[in-house]
C-alpha cells in the first residue's frame, strides 16, 4: 500500500526533493499528494510543480493571520488525503487550530541536530549549527521526530543519524554534511510510517 504524504516547506526544498526522488525510484512506498508553503515563490514549490505534485502557498499576508493561513493549509492537506504530514524545512511553529483540523494524521519534523540537544524555539537552520560549534560539540546530526501541539522539538524520536564535527568545521561545512544526512533520515522516517 502506498502512503499519501503531505509536505510543508519554507525554502529550497532539498528534503522535499529527496522524498520525491525516493518515491519516484520506488525505494519509498509513498506518494507526495500535496506540498504547502508558508512563503510564496520558494524553490520548494517549483520542485513540487516540476514533479507534478499539487502545491500552494499559504501566507500570512494573503490570509491575515498565521492561524488563518495554517487553517487553510490544514484544510488543503485534509482534502488531499494525506495520511502523514512531513515538516521538511518548514520554519513556522504550527498553531493549535492546525492540529485540530488534521485530527489524527501524524506529523513529523526533521531537525538538524541530535535532539534533545540544540532544539527549541528559535533553533532552526544555521542557528543550530552555530550553537553546535560554539558549544564545542564533537558530534551533531539529524533527528526526525513526532510533532505535537504546544511543543517544539519535544516529540518522540523516529530516526536519528549522527554527524561528526570535524576540526576546522564552520557553519557551511557542518551544515552541508548534516543536510546530506537529513535527506536520508527523512526518507527512512517516512518508510517507518509506510510499513
Amino acid at each position: 500500500m502506498t502512503l499519501s504524504v503531505g509536505v510543508l516547506v519554507s525554502g529550497r526544498g532539498t528534503n522535499l526533493q529527496a522524498i520525491l526522488d525516493a518515491c519516484a525510484d520506488g525505494s519509498l512506498p509513498a506518494r507526495v499528494v500535496f506540498v504547502a508553503s508558508n512563503r510564496d515563490g520558494v524553490p520548494a514549490l517549483i520542485r513540487a510543480k516540476r514533479a507534478g505534485v499539487s502545491c500552494a502557498a499559504f501566507t500570512t499576508e494573503a490570509h491575515g493571520t498565521r492561524a488563518a493561513a495554517q487553517n487553510a493549509m490544514a484544510d488543503a492537506l485534509v482534502r488531499s488525503g494525506a495520511r502523514l504530514i512531513v515538516l521538511a524545512g518548514f520554519d513556522h511553529i504550527l498553531t493549535p487550530g492546525f492540529f485540530v483540523k488534521v485530527a489524527r494524521v501524524p506529523i513529523i519534523n526533521v531537525h538538524p541536530a541530535l535532539l534533545p540537544l540544540f532544539g527549541g524555539k528559535g533553533m532552526h537552520g544555521d542557528r543550530v549549527h552555530e550553537a553546535v560549534l560554539a558549544a564545542g560539540a564533537l558530534e551533531s546530526g539529524v533527528t526526525v521526530h513526532r510533532v505535537h501541539p504546544d511543543t517544539v522539538d519535544l516529540g518522540e524520536v523516529v530516526v536519528q543519524r549522527r554527524v561528526q564535527v570535524q576540526p576546522g568545521d564552520d557553519v557551511p561545512t557542518l551544515s552541508a554534511r548534516v543536510l546530506a544526512e537529513e535527506h536520508k533520515a527523512i526518507v527512512d522516517a517516512i518508510r517507518t510510517f509506510a510499513a
